[in-house]
């Protein structure tokens, strides 16, 4: 079996280009930088440097190797960099926002999850520009929120953001209209209810009807906007009462609504992408609390959509 110090003798002789200069970056003594790559190479059957008066290079079969060694070495390295911010957490308090449809769905799964490795969760509720706004300044640690491809929320550069969920975007209809017995909708038939009456989010910026209103204005049309709603109860009873149609999330729909058809959107536009946003000052690696957190809300998602109560 392969050893760790062989795949640093061997990265540590690539970077330094001879064993003594490698023995010498590593702290050991040149005959233990020699025998793990012999060792190395016994494993292997086949000469991994090729060694002279100038120094040592690899082989092809040692840079095949080197490959393979950066990523395990680079995965060990992470496992113990973790596994000491683990050791070193204690009792953490996250102040973590999140919008309404998401916290009732998920929540209480990631506060007890998070909660079991020492880490509280000091949860408010807010649309998605104010959590925005909230992470910009500092005032939370990690939020939750949403847009759709190709619209990006305006995060100053230090904050980063990690894709947790995909949350499909569904037509609300009322029953007996003329595109409700069908199974599901491409973008054609969204654009042909150009003559309905729409129901929109309170902010203007809402990428799930911004990503709507742009594609009817692509096509020459504005729609009417009959009522402005975050309540997504309204929506459906305001559709139900055939005073409207919307777009509705997924994670929205999991409990039917009389008088409500709704149908899936065959456009790769008509996605909600759910993100855990945090100001970073290492953005390849934001504080392990909240990356314990991150992996607690996809584990939440996933138990989500296993159980059937995410569409």
């Amino acid at each position: 079996m392969a050893d760790l110090r062989q795949f640093e003798a061997l990265r540590a002789v690539h970077a330094e280009g001879s064993v003594t200069a490698a023995a010498r970056r590593l702290g050991w003594g040149q005959p233990t930088v020699d025998y793990h790559l012999k060792n190395l190479e016994r494993l292997v059957g086949t000469p991994v440097l090729v060694r002279s008066p100038r120094g040592s290079r690899l082989t092809p079969v040692g840079m095949l190797l080197l490959e393979r060694a950066q990523e395990i070495l680079t995965l060990s390295e992470r496992a113990i960099a973790d596994a000491r911010e683990f050791s070193e957490l204690g009792r953490v308090r996250l102040r973590f926002g999140t919008f309404a449809t998401a916290a009732a769905s998920i929540l209480p799964f990631v506060a007890n999850s998070v909660g079991d490795l020492g880490i509280e969760i000091d949860a408010t509720f807010e649309e998605v520009p104010t959590l925005v706004d909230r992470i910009n300044r500092g005032a939370l640690d990690a939020a939750l929120v949403y847009t759709v491809p190709g619209y990006e929320l305006p995060f100053r550069p230090n904050v980063v953001t990690m894709e947790v969920y995909r949350d499909p975007l569904m037509l609300a209809l009322p029953v007996g209209h003329p595109l409700a017995s069908r199974p599901s909708v491409d973008l054609a038939a969204v654009l042909s209810l150009r003559g309905e009456r729409w129901v929109f989010a309170t902010s203007a910026e809402d990428a799930m009807d911004r990503v709507v209103a742009d594609a009817f204005a692509a096509e020459g049309h504005v729609l009417d906007v009959a009522i402005r709603t975050d309540d997504f109860q309204v929506l459906l009873g305001m559709t139900a009462a055939r005073m409207v149609v919307g777009i509705i999330p997924g994670l929205a729909t999991a409990a039917a609504h009389p008088g409500i058809v709704l149908l899936p959107i065959h456009d790769p536009s008509f996605v909600r992408s759910i993100l855990v946003a945090t100001p970073a000052e290492d953005a390849s690696r934001p504080s392990p609390a909240v990356r314990h957190l991150v992996a607690a809300v996809r584990d939440g998602f996933a138990a989500l959509r296993a159980s059937g109560g995410a569409q």
